[in-house]
């Protein structure tokens, strides 16, 4: 069976959660069932920009046929005021407004879209829900369009222009019950085939000294945010409750932050801003920290908290975010905070109780082995697939018959 997948930006040197979970599923499609997979997605690496960076063509990325198009448009100068004024009320926008938000937003790539539109794919799988190519694509493709919605409780959601895109597919695919709730709740998409599936995790070498000793970490203590370091992640919050923190309670706690920056704290002598950091620079830090904090609102499910239950380390998250306080009240491995005040006693226990740090990450540990092992999910999400072009081909046979001659 051959599967297509649309993304906005793909490659192994994107960082993002969406791209990383259709670049997962993809590669595991080819190396663990010998399908035949291809990406139809942009130029771009940069999300805010969505400037064209990468040559158009096709090549091989890990045995998955990537076809890359130059975009028309990337993102508008006027869309972030446009966005602004429109997402104050978003259910009061009009259909013409939504659609133009979505082309202000970017990527703008209609060659894109009439590319998917000619695939010869059995399936053709939208990840996600947010952006140009998926808006403009599954209308093209509905008879055989998955989406992985990768949504969160966002204003975005609010616009018109979505519930019909999310009853159009044939498919939904989830990574936490919250996300099914919130599409189910918002659009009544009860009737459309769905699968709760999450992300899976392969925990990869890296050496906790050697990453202490690379940032000038010592033997501190230290909390570890991995991401994007930006403001709409939670970032300015994070850095502020440190601050105020390291005033009550001074000592030698460090908060290390790893990832692309996007938004410069405000300098903090115990704050360290590591930039991007390779996987095994990644690894490293994961089992030398004391927790990893996920300070963000808004994700869908979170690689990275996933990733640290998987090094055995407790997490503690924003209790704002369904996803990310849905795995700690599941696994017991983590923690959530709604103010400064529930920040600060949760930091005082993962900081000064030992046994309670490694029973929470014991725990962490096995909820990941139990729910996101790569085997148990690549049996269940292909089945699912299967099911979408067997019913598109029964489909497509009633048709057919219908029209025959008596």
């Amino acid at each position: 069976m051959k599967v297509a997948y649309v993304v906005p930006r793909y490659g192994p040197g994107i960082i993002g959660g969406a791209e990383t979970g259709a670049r997962m599923f993809a590669e595991r499609l080819v190396a663990e069932r010998s399908w035949p997979v291809e990406v139809f997605t942009t130029c771009a690496v940069d999300h805010l920009t969505w400037a064209d960076e990468m040559a158009p063509g096709t090549e091989s990325v890990a045995g998955v046929r990537v076809n890359r198009f130059a975009s028309r448009a990337g993102r508008d100068p006027g869309f972030h005021p446009y966005s602004g004024a429109l997402l104050s009320e978003p259910e009061a926008a009009t259909w013409e407004q939504a659609q133009r938000w979505v082309d202000l937003q970017g990527p703008l790539a209609p060659d894109l879209v009439d590319a998917v539109a000619a695939s010869d794919a059995d399936v053709v799988v939208f990840y996600p829900y947010l952006y140009y190519p998926t808006v403009r694509g599954i209308p093209r493709v509905a008879d055989r369009a998955v989406m992985h919605p990768a949504a969160h409780d966002e204003p975005a959601l609010g616009l018109p222009v979505f519930p019909p895109l999310f009853r159009q597919v044939q498919g939904l695919v989830f990574q936490t019950r919250g996300e099914r709730r919130l599409v189910t709740r918002r659009f009544g998409v009860g009737a459309v085939p769905q699968i709760l599936v999450g992300l899976g995790v392969e925990e990869r070498p890296g050496d906790p000294v050697e990453a202490r000793h690379a940032l000038g970490l010592a033997d501190a203590p230290f909390l570890l945010t991995l991401g994007r370091v930006d403001h709409k992640k939670g970032i300015g919050m994070l850095s502020r409750y440190f601050a105020t923190y390291k005033e009550r309670h001074p000592g030698p706690l460090r908060l290390v932050l790893a990832g692309q920056v996007i938004d410069e704290p405000e300098p903090h002598p115990d704050v360290v801003v590591a930039g991007a950091v390779e996987d095994d620079m990644k690894w490293g830090l994961l089992r030398a920290a004391t927790a990893v904090v996920s300070p963000s609102p808004w994700e869908a499910f979170s690689i990275v908290v996933v990733e640290a239950m998987t090094a055995g380390v407790p997490v503690l998250v924003n209790a704002a975010c369904a996803a990310t306080r849905e795995h700690c009240e599941r696994s017991g491995g983590g923690l959530w905070f709604g103010g400064y005040a529930e920040f600060e006693v949760a930091t005082d226990l993962l900081v000064s109780d030992g046994s309670r740090r490694a029973s929470m990450g014991e725990r962490g540990r096995r909820y990941v082995a139990g729910h996101f092992g790569w085997p148990a999910i690549i049996d269940r999400y292909t089945r699912f697939l299967e099911a979408v072009a067997e019913r598109r081909d029964l489909s497509a046979g009633r048709r057919g018959s219908a029209g025959a001659p008596g």
